[in-house]
């Protein structure tokens, strides 16, 4: 099963993981009209296909003005999107989201998934955010941490801080980033999500707010 960038922020969003504004649009009149509804001055607008990668293959563009969002969802729409997820027949962009832009500071990944070997969820983190994490786990495996949880109990916040730690957030920011993987694995265990579920990027923006951006929602088979 597979969904959309979109569906699964909203999903998430259900669950009190914080995510940016934005809504979906299908024609360029619509990505100026939601453009205008957010208000934002800076608005990305991203393609919406079942791959990773879409920034690289030009998916992913950023507009200071709701008729410069509608001239990129002209260009976008319709467009043949390869990525190395893709393959070299792409896919056809038929929707688009539109969302605030905000400050990055840092990227980092968040991954759960179930380790069929021990039979219980494993919450996976990297500072290597922004990268193919399959590269990171071939070549600096010791960069990504794990924690593995019980079922019965699940994300504990030791668990969640160890990770916060082990990513090299600020204390500050460590104590936000405790509550958002938790309601990340609430919503990965009450099955709102397929699994595994993989978070890529999760930032933290200079205001200390962990997880503000949700880049990349990926449900992998």
């Amino acid at each position: 099963m597979k969904i959309h960038e979109y569906q699964g922020k909203a999903i998430l969003s259900r669950y009190g993981v914080p995510v940016p504004r934005g809504e979906v649009a299908f024609t360029k009149d619509e990505a100026e009209a939601v453009a205008r509804r957010l208000g934002t001055p800076v608005l990305v607008v991203k393609a919406q296909i079942h791959a990773g990668g879409r920034g690289k293959g030009g998916g992913v563009k950023l507009a200071k003005s709701p008729a410069e969002a509608a001239t990129l969802a002209s260009q976008i729409l319709g467009m043949k999107l390869v990525t190395p997820q893709t393959g070299a027949e792409g896919r056809i962009v038929r929707r688009l989201l539109i969302e605030e832009g905000l400050d990055i500071k840092r990227e980092l990944y968040l991954g759960i998934l179930v380790d069929r070997a021990v039979e219980k969820p494993v919450f996976m983190a990297s500072a290597a955010g922004g990268m193919e994490i399959e590269e990171v786990a071939r070549e600096n495996p010791s960069a990504i941490l794990k924690e593995w949880i019980n079922p019965a109990a699940g994300l504990e916040a030791y668990q969640a801080r160890k990770l916060a730690f082990g990513l090299g957030l600020a204390p500050e920011v460590a104590g936000a980033a405790v509550p958002f993987m938790q309601s990340l694995y609430r919503a990965f265990e009450r099955g709102a999500l397929p699994s595994p579920l993989v978070i890529d990027t999760s930032v933290t923006t200079p205001d200390g707010a962990a997880g503000r951006i949700l880049e990349h929602l990926g449900v992998r088979s």
